[in-house]
């Protein structure tokens, strides 16, 4: 009578996993943590790759600044604190946007709906809906550097990083 363990080798297994395979995710386990303690990554560099993940929409039309009530404007005589006003085009879509103390307030044209992200640094800092007519507001305005990011159907558009 044969032994089964001859048509398959020497190997067994008690699952779906070889002690081989078990042992090795365990030692990568055991140089990870000690690269991040002997050799951690710097801070820099961390940065650098966290902000590179925020580009992951490559495909994504840039809107370009048109309109910067802070440079092209004409100043109001008795207004003291005016809102800021922006416009950003990217071929047929424009996105005119107030920033106040109290938030944002905008419009998307061709108007429709679409989600937005208000981008701060490489996370989302606030995520916001037009509605029907292209509307949309935030409560609260971005602190620094802010740029928003347009999602309308399969579209992606991404306004340039300015300063709030």
């Amino acid at each position: 009578m044969s032994d089964m363990n001859d048509d398959f080798g020497d190997e067994r297994s008690d699952g779906p996993f070889t002690d081989e395979e078990l042992g090795a995710g365990l030692l990568e386990e055991e140089l990870r943590q000690a690269a991040a303690i002997l050799d951690p990554v710097p801070a820099g560099l961390r940065q650098i790759a966290v902000d590179a993940f925020a580009l992951h929409d490559l495909d994504a039309r840039v809107a370009e600044l048109t309109f910067d009530s802070l440079v092209d404007a004409i100043p109001v005589r008795g207004e003291t604190d005016p809102p800021r006003m922006l416009t950003f085009r990217a071929d047929e879509v424009t996105v005119d946007v107030e920033v106040t103390e109290d938030g944002l307030i905008g419009q998307v044209l061709p108007p429709g709906p679409a989600r937005i992200e208000v981008l701060s640094g490489p996370l989302a800092h606030a995520r916001l809906t037009a509605d029907d007519m292209g509307r949309f507001t935030g409560d609260a305005p971005p602190a620094g550097p802010f740029a928003l990011r347009l999602r309308t159907g399969r579209e992606v558009v991404v306004t340039e990083w300015l300063r709030a």
